[in-house]
């Protein structure tokens, strides 16, 4: 590797980071650890980086110290795993203290593992960037030897994306109807366009939205997987994004394709649907009260952002509420989130977490019949599990607080929701 041009590389992405603009997340970093942080391509992690960075300089470190490497940069096109020794020789050179490494993207190159691990044994200090979640397998933590802590990023959740937007929700912004509007406001585009910290910047962010998932099918899954029918790809996930708010098999999927002419396997059909997961596009949630295998083949598919999900749906609104929910409630509480649907007791849940004894139905209203129906799952649900204590029902707009057969249910517009509930 050409040590000038490294150096070139690094001072330019000093210009990048001091002249970027920073809203501050919800994420906390120990300034005593090493860290690999994953996540949605454009999803922000470099800018989490960028304020690690400003926030050292800021601390008394100097700017050579800083050796911030973005693997994306077409300049290390030809960067491979021996170049990694060229890194330390040029932070040698810049400064004679340690240096702080920030290495963006860098699963785009083999081996990288090694020398990460190379740097937490020599006590150097190290912040890794990736969009694939590979990086979080069991043979990579291995690999690291639990040297690392892992650190997973999303697009904007809805109070980020009013702090970006300068828009008061706590205190007396929830109780003046004027606030109380603006906020509603901003939801009704959240919720339609997502929260791409970018997008934001856009006239149009659906365009930049369709930009970041074509980089995302072709290059984080098609390219890196060599996936051979890109046109089967495009359309499964399409499919996918028709049965949100449904539980779907991987046998209802090949069958769909089929039919429409794509003569690919189940088996490839379960394949790419796992490189859309290991690319945080889509992310699924399983059945709590059905059998393993059932719960393994017929899950409820959503995708990591609304913006995402929007580029598929046309008068839509219902799936995207529904979607918007599922993100925050898997943000929240992770692997413990499932759905209830039992053929048995008749209860269909939209959102269950059984540790925590909360149970989540999602309606863009529950004027009519939808009132009874989402009202009676839930009170059957608490009827059956005593642990099912806090039921809520999510809608567009309406509020209120119902008891029903001695059981208590809120019902709650999904920007309060994801304000109270979700934060």
């Amino acid at each position: 590797m050409n040590r000038e041009l490294l150096k070139q590389i690094i001072f330019d992405q000093h210009e990048v980071i001091r002249g970027a603009q920073i809203i501050p997340r919800r994420y906390t970093l120990d300034p005593q650890v090493n860290y690999v942080i994953t996540g949605l391509r454009r999803a922000g992690k470099s800018t989490l980086l960028y304020s690690v960075a400003r926030d050292l300089v800021q601390s008394g470190v100097t700017w050579e110290r800083i050796i911030y490497v973005n693997f994306e940069d077409e300049r290390l096109a030809g960067f491979t795993s021996a170049d990694f020794q060229d890194v330390l020789f040029v932070q040698s050179e810049l400064s004679g203290e340690r240096g702080y490494f920030f290495f963006d993207e860098i699963q785009t190159i083999e081996n990288w593992e090694k020398f990460a691990r190379r740097l937490a044994d020599a006590g150097e200090r190290v912040y890794i960037t990736g969009s694939n979640a590979t990086m979080l397998s069991s043979q990579i933590s291995s690999t690291l030897g639990g040297r690392y802590f892992t650190l997973h990023v999303t697009p904007y959740r809805f109070d980020e994306y009013l702090d970006a937007n300068g828009q008061a929700y706590t205190g007396g912004a929830l109780y003046t109807t004027r606030e109380i509007g603006r906020i509603s406001h901003h939801f009704d585009t959240f919720y339609q366009h997502g929260g791409f910290p970018e997008s934001l910047r856009y006239a149009l962010p659906r365009e930049y939205v369709e930009n970041v998932y074509q980089k995302v099918l072709l290059g984080d899954i098609a390219a890196r997987y060599n996936v051979r029918n890109v046109n089967a790809l495009r359309v499964l996930m399409k499919k996918v994004a028709e049965t949100v708010r449904s539980e779907i098999s991987f046998s209802a999927l090949y069958n769909v394709l089929k039919s429409i002419g794509y003569r690919i396997s189940k088996d490839t059909v379960i394949a790419y649907l796992g490189y859309a997961q290991e690319a945080y596009l889509l992310f699924h949630i399983t059945n709590a009260t059905a059998k393993f295998v059932e719960r393994e083949g017929s899950p409820k598919y959503y995708f990591s952002d609304n913006g995402l999900l929007n580029l598929f749906l046309y008068d839509r609104d219902t799936a995207l509420l529904e979607n918007e929910v599922a993100v925050a409630l898997l943000d929240r509480f992770g692997e413990k989130l499932h759905y209830i649907k039992s053929s048995k007791t008749g209860i269909d849940v939209d959102f269950y977490i059984p540790e925590e004894g909360v149970a989540v139905q999602v309606a863009y209203s529950i004027a009519g019949e939808a009132r009874k129906r989402e009202i009676d799952n839930l009170v059957r649900l608490a009827r059956a599990d005593g642990a099912a204590k806090r039921l809520l029902i999510v809608t567009k707009e309406e509020e209120e607080n119902i008891e029903c057969d001695e059981v208590h249910i809120k019902v709650l517009p999904a920007w309060k929701f994801l304000l109270e509930e979700c934060v």
